[in-house]
């Protein structure tokens, strides 16, 4: 009955797996569930693709939520509303540091709040902060995977190719990498209380760089289906994957979400 599905998402109001994977691409949600044992796709709508499985004992969900923070945080807060209460991020983002390779992992500590939907719920110095023990759970788990990685704070920015107008530069700051969800999810997890996370697998450079300055609307050279990326997200699934388990083996303090 449609009063048992959520509004935006069609996702079921309970009876999901409390602990998420999410992801841009359907496409990749469905990779990544095959990873699963007895994966089932519980509802694909819109943008939005849900699978729940079984990774090394344990119940998880794997759900995508399509391309930029407004949409992305529908997702975010209706899995909240079914019951989930420890999300991961899995994405791609560009590098913004030298030394940041391609399919390289980066873990995020913290996130730039310029995702364009934040800003209009809370004030601006409310601040996107991963969750300790999901940053200390996925380098865990990269280090177990042998996965090249980094942490750092990341950009999450709701323009992914520059345009006309000059943007802010987050030049000399230290940044990461620059992605377009991440900052979305880590608000929404502090107002309802649970525990988030991101990885990001490296697919290319700042992506300021990425546009021909002669045609500064163009979408430039920007592949990230390069062999190397690919197999940057082949161990990032297995990371992020992992990094749940830990997380779920964790033992909960007095307060903490279960």
């Amino acid at each position: 009955m449609t009063h048992d599905l959520l509004p935006v998402t069609r996702i079921p109001r309970t009876g999901l797996p409390p602990r998420a994977l999410v992801v841009g691409d359907p496409a990749r949600a469905a990779a990544v569930a095959a990873l699963l044992e007895g994966a089932e796709e519980i509802s694909y709508h819109r943008e939005y693709r849900v699978f729940s499985g079984s990774w090394k004992g344990l119940a998880v969900t794997v759900a995508s939520h399509g391309v930029g923070a407004p949409g992305a945080i529908l997702l975010f807060q209706e899995l909240a509303d079914a019951g989930v209460r420890t999300l991961l991020r899995f994405g791609t983002a560009g590098a913004m540091k030298p030394g940041i390779r391609d399919g390289d992992l980066v873990i995020a500590e913290a996130a730039v709040r310029d995702d364009g939907v934040t800003q209009q719920l809370l004030p601006p110095e409310y601040p996107a902060v991963s969750a300790p023990e999901a940053v200390f759970a996925l380098q865990r788990a990269a280090r177990e995977a042998a996965a090249p990685h980094h942490r750092g704070i990341v950009w999450t920015r709701a323009a992914f190719q520059p345009g006309l107008l000059p943007l802010f530069s987050y030049d000399g700051a230290g940044l990461a990498a620059i992605e377009m969800e991440l900052s979305a999810l880590l608000v929404t997890a502090s107002l309802r209380g649970l525990v988030a996370g991101g990885v990001l697998v490296v697919d290319g450079a700042n992506a300021d760089e990425l546009v021909d300055e002669a045609a500064p609307l163009s979408t430039g050279n920007y592949n990230p289906h390069r062999e190397v990326v690919v197999r940057g997200v082949e161990r990032g699934a297995v990371v992020s994957l992992e990094a749940l388990r830990l997380l779920a083996e964790e033992p909960a303090a007095e307060g903490d979400v279960a």
